[in-house]
């Protein structure tokens, strides 16, 4: 969507439009301002049980071969309680707790005092102080972009300690994994309940917080749209690019070494799953000037459920393919490891090229070519919270005009390569397919429900040119 600002003709004008559309701005971003039972529910039961579900896919790779199936057979027949799963989980140590501070240090180090110099010698990255969307209350943040450049810094550390310095085993994160774990819990929960206080007494813009009087929705969903300290400490593009998504690949990194380690050889499943997702890696890190433009930017408030999700969830179930192929490392045949190349690579291709032809047709507004010809678009319009009317445009060529979320369906794509990289033997390597499948399903829900709120009978018209959400002619 390309937008442009036009300005009413009189201070009359703009205060009516401002007490007319108040309402309806105050749904156009964000998160809901009133709660229903039925999303109460799910908040309560994903705070109850989130961190059980990360528990227990990591208990069940330690304690029982990544058997899903296994430890609740135990728990069932009796032959095990609770208390002997719990007794053999390895516990927190000051060892966990060090690499721990030091890795988020690092990572607050390279943010805040290292500026970007990667788009001053590679053609086409943009980096360095980057303008954000704007918000509902009309503010426009700035943003230095440099996740690509503590990407790079961090992956050169590791390989010369690796091949040169021999400061620690390359196996660290696996062999201290679950450790590790209580650690992302504890900043988790650290950085959701400070935002949340943050909130209440010391707000980085009041006008862009909400409130809806239950504690649990704003505690997971967020109160601040942007919170902050100091000028560039951002809490949403830290916590969604570092450390968790920085420490993706070198988790990967880190089960291939040990792979290496136990059976003496890197199987080609452990190979592709560290390829593929290290192009998904390096392409969020490439394109991060471009996610401040994302739903998760633009949309979501800070709360638990980044804050945590981010420290916890992204990096122990988002991994759990190499997680569980250094338990059962599989060799695939060379057809089968080909054919999950090209479908990953396909997919890759899908979300990157759906992704750019948004992109492109926005920093243009639309005076650009998609597949040889102009592109074709549903002109909108929509109040912000002053009641500055804006226009956008939304895009119904290329990858667009066949769905309206295409670039989910190629990281879908992308997710099931990554599964099938585990064979067939156990579910537990799925799980991300099918989280992933609920999560961008609910996304489109999410992003509907807002388009519609923001556009009105604008966004009928477009849902009429552009009638599927993920799969043309199905969903």
């Amino acid at each position: 969507m390309a937008a442009h600002q036009e300005k009413k003709t009189s201070e009359e004008r703009k205060r009516k439009s401002t007490q007319n559309d108040t309402r309806t701005s105050q749904v156009q971003w964000g998160r809901a301002w009133e709660v229903d039972w039925f999303s109460l529910a799910n908040i309560i039961f994903l705070l109850m049980f989130a961190p059980l579900i990360v528990y227990y896919f990591i208990m069940s790779c330690d304690q029982y071969q990544c058997s899903l199936i296994d430890p609740l057979i135990d728990l069932f027949t009796g032959n095990k309680h609770l208390s002997d799963i719990w007794n053999k989980t390895p516990t927190l140590t000051y060892r966990a707790a060090g690499i721990y501070t030091l890795w988020v240090a690092f990572q607050v180090f390279l943010y805040l005092f290292i500026p970007d110099f990667c788009h001053k010698f590679l053609p086409g990255y943009v980096g360095g102080v980057q303008e954000g969307a704007v918000t509902p209350a009309g503010v426009v943040n700035k943003y230095e972009i440099n996740g690509l450049q503590a990407w790079i810094i961090t992956h050169v550390l590791w390989f010369a300690n690796a091949y040169y310095f021999h400061w620690f085993s390359p196996t660290i994160i696996f062999d201290n994994w679950i450790p590790l774990l209580w650690c992302a819990n504890v900043l988790g929960y650290a950085v959701s309940t400070f935002a949340m206080i943050k909130s209440y007494f010391f707000p980085t813009n009041a006008k862009d917080c909400k409130f809806t009087g239950n504690f649990f929705y704003d505690y997971m969903m967020g109160i601040e749209f942007n919170p902050r300290i100091g000028k560039w400490f951002d809490f949403k593009l830290f916590f969604n690019g570092r450390p968790g998504i920085v420490a993706w690949t070198l988790i990967n990194l880190s089960y291939a070494a040990k792979q290496q380690e136990l059976y003496g050889q890197v199987t080609n499943s452990m190979i592709l799953v560290n390829v593929l997702q290290g192009i998904y890696v390096l392409d969020f890190f490439w394109n991060e000037a471009w996610y401040l433009k994302t739903i998760d930017i633009c949309h979501d408030h800070f709360g638990w459920y980044l804050g945590w999700g981010d420290c916890v969830w992204l990096p122990y179930l988002y991994t759990l393919q190499g997680l569980y192929l250094v338990y059962h490392p599989v060799q695939l045949g060379t057809v089968n490891a080909i054919g999950i190349l090209m479908l990953g690579l396909i997919s890759y291709y899908i979300f990157r090229m759906t992704n750019h032809q948004k992109d492109l047709f926005r920093r243009t507004n639309g005076n650009c070519k998609i597949w040889g010809k102009k592109p074709e678009y549903i002109e909108c319009s929509y109040m912000s919270v002053d009641g500055t009317k804006y226009y956008s445009k939304l895009m119904t060529s290329g990858f667009w005009g066949w769905a309206r979320h295409f670039n989910y369906t190629g990281d879908l794509m992308g997710s099931l390569a990554y599964c099938l990289t585990c064979g067939f033997e156990h579910i537990l390597p799925y799980f991300y397919i099918v989280y992933m499948t609920i999560l961008l399903t609910h996304r489109c829900i999410r992003d509907e429900h807002r388009c519609f709120s923001k556009y009105g009978k604008d966004w009928k018209r477009y849902t009429a040119a552009v009638p599927y959400r993920l799969i043309p002619g199905i969903f």
